[in-house]
């Protein structure tokens, strides 16, 4: 199967982000991507969480949710995003991210479980934990995708679950705060979890300067497949399962594990 990584540069115009949602989604759709995915925040970021992202939140009926499944069907391509999605909880939101098929119907959600409170950001604040429930997984053309958000890369329990769940691609959808060494670090978690789980792993990261870019494409060894590099643009690369049932049978961890 063929997949597009679309590393954007929201910011807290909407429109504009949508825009070029759509831009990248017609490219990939065009380089015969079977789905596309999308970072963290992807129709509304700033350089900081604060109080305009529950202003902005919407349920996933809203009208958001509902141009993203407009440009999946438009373009016949599944698309994954991140959102921002109203709570029950006045004052806070919720940063889901939602995954629709080509013809719009919404394939899954999933509400980011572990918040970036690290590095002086405070994302509880204005953000509300999804629950500790089941790994969310989606099948689309016979490969099964697990959901994570940036933060969750650092909890390798997460990833882990989506894999014993059946996932083949983990997507996680990112907007990695930069610093010292985080970019490195970047890297090297989404090879950790590619390789622990033998799964791909696709990184899909905001660029700079709100995050560090560098969206990934890992093969279960952990073996850079694309590298997008610091400026806005989408990539279309090759997932193949025949990889994962042959990494894991020259490594069967699964089957192995004591614990």
């Amino acid at each position: 199967m063929r997949i597009a990584l679309g590393q954007l540069e929201s910011g807290a115009d909407i429109r504009a982000n949508i825009a070029a949602i759509d831009r990248f989604a017609a490219e990939a759709a065009h380089d015969g991507a079977a789905l596309i995915a999308f970072p963290e925040y992807a129709t509304y970021e700033k350089k900081k969480v604060d109080a305009t992202f529950p202003a902005v939140a919407e349920p996933l009926d809203g009208r958001v949710c509902r141009e993203l499944a407009d440009i999946a069907r438009r373009h016949r391509i599944a698309l994954v995003a991140g959102v921002v999605e109203t709570s029950e909880e006045s004052g806070r939101a919720y940063n889901t991210l939602v995954a629709f098929g080509p013809d719009g119907g919404r394939l899954a959600s999933y509400r980011k479980i572990h918040l970036f409170d690290a590095q002086g950001f405070g994302e509880s604040e204005f953000i509300k934990p999804g629950p500790s429930t089941a790994p969310v997984v989606f099948e689309h053309g016979g490969v099964r995708f697990g959901l994570m958000t940036c933060y969750d890369l650092r909890f390798p329990e997460l990833a882990r679950s989506l894999a014993d769940a059946g996932a083949q691609v983990l997507l996680v959808c990112s907007s990695w705060v930069p610093g010292e060494h985080k970019t490195e670090q970047w890297l090297a978690l989404n090879a950790a979890r590619a390789i622990e789980n033998s799964v791909y792993v696709a990184g899909v990261c905001q660029a700079p300067p709100v995050s560090v870019g560098r969206s990934v494409l890992m093969d279960p060894m952990g073996v850079v497949e694309a590298d997008l590099g610091l400026d806005p643009r989408v990539r279309t690369v090759e997932v193949s399962l025949e990889t994962v049932d042959r990494v894991r049978e020259s490594f069967p961890m699964f089957r192995q594990r004591r614990l």
